[in-house]
């Protein structure tokens, strides 16, 4: 596993699913890791897995007072700040685009790219000071599309997109922006999703299909990737879209993926 030695990392959404695979993975290859989730029981039983070293921070990413103090706290707490991994997400409803409500579009459009909006305004300046980089958590929907899934897909497209102009941004202050996309990921927001087919009895055996190497996997293998993206193993990639996809959007016929 690649090195994160002494690094600073502030993620959102870690709770749970595969921000909280990250988490472990960046203390496991020696960062410290601040997290902010809206969960405070998964935060405190996330916090006792990473041990007191690290730090947990209660709020709500799609609200820029609440990530102004996250990122606050962060810097009294370590001092500096070298990674911000923009995880945080939601992929609720499931429908296409004129059965989606206005409510259900704000809301995906807020939590899903608006929480980049506030992490980067207010870490920006922190990252400029180590060279650091950010990791938006993506999706292959966001490049391939997906049947019945209008909302979730255009913040996963703008997300890529958003990667590569931020990537232009930042470059001269020697920071990289990078985006990781996986299919289908075992964790409660894909299970959520899965309720919400027509013959949900079916997903299983379909997520697995999908894949092309067989089988839909646990977020361990996200995490594995995560950390190599944000080490200095990947320190000439930026603006990179990273499919961790099991091969999910090759070939001919094949179905699409998250």
């Amino acid at each position: 596993m690649s090195s994160l030695q002494n690094k600073i990392v502030f993620i959102t959404g870690g709770a749970s699913g595969i921000g909280m695979s990250c988490a472990l993975a960046y203390a496991q290859a020696g960062a410290q890791v601040a997290v902010m989730d809206r969960d405070a029981s998964a935060l405190d039983l996330l916090l006792h897995q990473l041990g007191e070293t690290h730090l947990s921070i209660l709020g709500d990413a799609q609200y820029g007072p609440d990530v102004q103090k996250a990122i606050d706290a962060t810097l009294d707490r370590f001092g500096r700040l070298d990674i911000v991994h923009n995880n945080v997400g939601m992929s609720s409803p499931s429908k296409p685009l004129h059965e989606t409500t206005e409510d259900e579009w704000d809301a995906l459009f807020s939590i899903n790219l608006k929480s980049v909006f506030w992490t980067t305004r207010y870490s920006l300046d922190a990252l400029k000071q180590t060279k650091g980089c950010i990791l938006n958590t993506s999706s292959m929907v966001g490049e391939i599309g997906q049947l019945n899934h209008a909302g979730y897909v255009a913040t996963k497209g703008g997300m890529n997109a958003l990667t590569k102009a931020m990537a232009l941004d930042y470059a001269p202050f020697g920071i990289r922006v990078n985006a990781i996309c996986p299919a289908g990921v075992w964790t409660p927001m894909l299970r959520t999703w899965a309720t919400q087919q027509p013959n949900p009895a079916t997903i299983e055996t379909y997520l697995n299909d999908i894949h092309t190497l067989g089988y839909c996997p646990e977020g361990d293998v996200i995490a594995d990737a995560a950390v190599f993206l944000v080490s200095d193993a990947a320190r000439f990639m930026t603006g990179c879209i990273l499919p961790v996809s099991g091969g999910a959007e090759l070939g001919y016929g094949r179905k699409s993926a998250l």
